[in-house]
């Protein structure tokens, strides 16, 4: 266990956090807030991350080698808020002696429903829906408008069956949807049998029989670009894709040419891989439903999450190891 500071301790927040996280914060540290809400730059948390006991940054903070090597003696935490780390060099923040805690499990059900959500507004053309009708141009019921995809008796492929994946997968078959799944480990066959759902050993093999596929692995090393061009290519031209994880997971200029040559049927993200920006041709596809990363963003679950991030804090200021300390196992 790393020293820990005898003082209260004295925490930086990066962002704004619902206004219950931030009163507890301010009850029990010496805390700085960001009250403009505004992203800080490299510089900023730099200066934060030398006077500071505590970090609490968010996934808009890239807190890499360079930014650790700033840091000051006193930095013994960084109590992400959010259940993603890829922005944080976990690796060389533990060399330095500082721990990295997230907050896992807060978010499953939030997301799983944004992501079932996608599932069945894209191939039921909600979104050419909502258009034509915000456009002032819609004449009328017609027995051919809008026509879209029904999902009951549809294979839907889940990349990525954690606890996210998992939720999912209880949607899907709620609405009669045939459930499959590709992992880094094969569910233990409880699990398995209680979703109904089917292994796929080859991603490859999976993706090319799918009717809709879901993507809720965690961003690594090892997934970015896991759905390159060559994998996107093996998806049935009638096929759907859903992202509400990461989007560096997806070549995402790959997945917009496809698009734009009718090469899928369509697409729903809630995730970009250059997030702000998002590809200007993506936005201009009439099949795809673009949200802006709103996947987890319920008030019950932000609150949620800020309670895990002073249970993390707090436990470390009491001398014990914080429960959800991110582990190198678990890059």
């Amino acid at each position: 266990m790393t020293d820990r500071p005898k003082h209260r301790l004295s925490v930086t927040v990066t962002r704004r956090l619902p206004e219950p996280v931030e009163t507890r914060l301010r009850e029990l540290f010496d805390v700085t807030l960001n009250e403009s809400d505004t992203p800080m730059d490299a510089a900023t948390l730099g200066a934060a991350m030398k006077s500071a006991d505590v970090l609490v940054p968010t996934l808009t903070d890239e807190i890499d080698q360079k930014l650790l090597a700033q840091a000051g003696e006193r930095l013994k935490l960084i109590a992400n808020y959010g259940a993603g780390f890829d922005h944080i060099d976990v690796e060389t923040a533990r060399r330095r002696g500082v721990l990295v805690t997230n907050t896992p499990g807060v978010l499953t059900e939030d997301t799983a429903d944004m992501t079932m959500a996608l599932i069945l507004a894209v191939p039921r053309r909600l979104a050419e829906g909502v258009a034509l009708i915000q456009s002032g141009e819609w004449g009328g019921w017609s027995p051919t408008a809008l026509t879209g995809r029904r999902v009951t008796g549809k294979r839907l492929g889940i990349l990525g069956m954690g606890r996210i994946g998992q939720a999912v997968a209880r949607r899907a078959r709620a609405f009669g949807m045939q459930v499959h799944y590709h992992n880094r480990r094969r569910l233990h066959g409880d699990i398995e049998a209680a979703l109904e759902a089917t292994y796929w050993e080859s991603l490859d093999q999976m993706l090319a029989r799918m009717d809709v596929v879901s993507v809720n692995c965690p961003h690594t090393p090892a997934t970015y670009h896991l759905l390159n061009a060559r994998r996107l290519k093996l998806l049935k031209p009638t096929a759907y894709l859903v992202n509400t994880a990461r989007g560096e997971i997806v070549d995402e200029n790959a997945l917009t040419r496809m698009l734009v040559r009718g090469e899928l049927a369509g697409a729903g993200l809630d995730v970009f891989e250059r997030a702000p920006a998002v590809n200007p041709k993506l936005m201009a596809q009439p099949n795809v439903m673009l949200l802006p990363h709103m996947g987890s963003a319920t008030e019950e679950g932000r609150i949620e999450m800020g309670e895990k991030v002073i249970i993390n804090i707090k436990t470390f200021a009491d001398g014990h190891r914080p429960p959800d300390q991110v582990l190198p196992s678990m890059l």
